[in-house]
């Protein structure tokens, strides 16, 4: 499942976006959302390397239309590996505030170690 959240007002420009990619890169895709809080749930289903990989441009473009309109990389699904790329042009030099408090936190790295922040 790909999740992204933008601004409330922003949200049918989101959904433009996924109805946009869906028929450009030839997927099949659900969307679920919760339009009140502008979270935005797109789920591919695939059974191929060739729609997966399709699968994969079309969250890039998904990502990077939510950043464009004031949103987030990730809504409520956390990071993880899939967004851990698109922290830095989220956040910028806050980037490195985010990661000086969890050092401060989880002096050890044992909470989520490689998921959040992408290797300096």
């Amino acid at each position: 499942m790909l999740d992204t959240a933008v601004p409330i007002s922003a949200y049918p420009a989101i959904v433009a976006q996924v109805e946009h990619s869906l028929k450009k890169h030839k997927l099949v895709g659900y969307m679920l959302g919760h339009a009140g809080d502008g979270n935005m749930h797109v789920l591919l289903p695939y059974a191929d390397p060739d729609t997966y990989k399709r699968a994969i441009t079309f969250n890039e473009e998904l990502v990077m239309r939510a950043l464009e309109l004031g949103g987030t990389a990730t809504g409520e699904h956390g990071v993880g590996l899939g967004k851990i790329h698109y922290m830095p042009r989220e956040h910028g030099p806050a980037l490195d505030v985010m990661r000086s408090i969890k050092q401060t936190l989880d002096p050890n790295n044992i909470l989520n170690p490689g998921k959040i922040f992408p290797a300096q």
